[in-house]
């Protein structure tokens, strides 16, 4: 629960804005309204306190023209449609650290009938670097659905208590037949989400990692047990109850921690307890922990204290697509982790592709 929400005045004006100040309004929490639309008081005598300051308000505003051209995510997604920017989590090792400008206030947007509606226009469009497979005679295959994924910048399960957000993007793809949704959470409140009209154009994803890693960086999410438990609810046919949703797991940001192989054993097995039903429409991600030498600068602020390992001595330097610098593991720590995991992965899931390791 936010200490402080803000809406600006052109997000009141929104319908979709209506909405959220009236569900914000039934929990009780104070709401101001900002004359100028711009969200003010965030900043606070050094980085440690504006981070406390931002982390605790919500402010709900219009997403600006920018967030109408969207941008390609692969191999996540097609495109990147975000409903909010900004997360109510606390992870040490967060990947917008240096990424988003200003505070980290979550900005939730009140214009998001719009952007969904804008989405229409890139279905059956795709990034440029997607190739297209060939039919026998040389010509292309029928289009497959577009797809879109919403969780880029924020945990969209973490605020839709307070939004309504999420649920609004899985009514409207279930009625999309070239459009497909994806989302990805740290958090368990589920329930809102199982008797929604999705038809199966929805993929539900859960991030998960090692329990003592969790435990120790992942501040302010729900367990990595519950986290397991709402996806086998999301999983779960209708009719034993669930939401019969496809869904994902993304098991990152995967760490070389003493004992590794044991740690994320023991991960695997107990993924593979709970979803102990079938036919499963499941899919999985590796993503191997990288830091930028930016982020670690913000990550080292946020937490002084950290454990995380941020030892750039250690890892090997590698250039992004935007032409900087990050830090990942060296090819040979590299190599064994994936052989790792893609074989114990196979070995209990051998229906449930693996995406992609990076």
């Amino acid at each position: 629960m936010p200490k402080r929400v803000v809406f600006t005045a052109d997000a009141l004006k929104e319908p979709f804005g209506q909405v959220m100040y009236e569900r914000i309004s039934a929990l009780n929490l104070p709401i101001e309204i900002a004359k100028n639309n711009r969200i003010t008081g965030l900043r606070g005598a050094d980085e440690r306190e504006t981070y406390r300051i931002a982390k605790n308000t919500l402010a709900i505003v219009n997403a600006p023209p920018s967030a109408f051209r969207l941008q390609p995510i692969p191999p996540s997604a097609d495109w990147q449609m975000n409903l909010a920017e900004g997360c109510p989590a606390h992870c040490q090792y967060c990947y917008l650290a240096g990424s988003l400008a200003g505070p980290p206030v979550v900005r939730a947007y009140a214009n998001l009938p719009k952007m969904l509606a804008n989405t229409a226009t890139y279905e059956g469009t795709y990034p440029p670097n997607r190739t297209w497979q060939k039919q026998a005679d040389g010509s292309d295959v029928a289009a497959r659905p577009t797809t879109f994924e919403v969780s880029c910048y924020t945990d969209v399960l973490g605020i839709e208590h307070l939004t309504g957000s999420m649920a609004e993007c899985i009514r409207y793809y279930g009625t999309r037949a070239m459009g497909e949704l994806r989302f990805v959470t740290k958090y368990d409140q589920v329930d809102s989400l199982l008797d929604l009209p999705h038809n199966g154009h929805t993929r539900a994803r859960v991030s998960l990692n090692a329990d003592t890693v969790a435990r120790r960086l992942e501040g302010g999410t729900a367990s990595v047990e519950a986290r397991l438990q709402a996806i086998r609810k999301l999983a779960l046919p209708k009719e034993l109850g669930g939401g019969g949703y496809p869904i994902g797991l993304v098991i990152a940001p995967i760490m070389a921690i003493p004992n590794w192989s044991e740690h994320y054993t023991a991960l695997l097995d107990r993924i593979s307890e709970v979803l102990n039903f079938g036919p499963l429409d499941m899919n999985v991600e590796f993503i191997s922990h990288r830091f930028t030498p930016g982020s670690k600068d913000v990550l080292l602020q946020w937490y002084p204290n950290t454990s995380l390992d941020l030892d750039e001595t250690a890892r090997a330097e590698k250039r992004t697509k935007f032409g900087g610098t990050k830090y990942v593991y060296r090819p040979e720590e590299m190599k064994k982790m994936k052989a790792f995991f893609y074989a114990e992965w196979t070995k209990r899931f051998p229906n449930a592709p693996i995406l992609y390791w990076t």
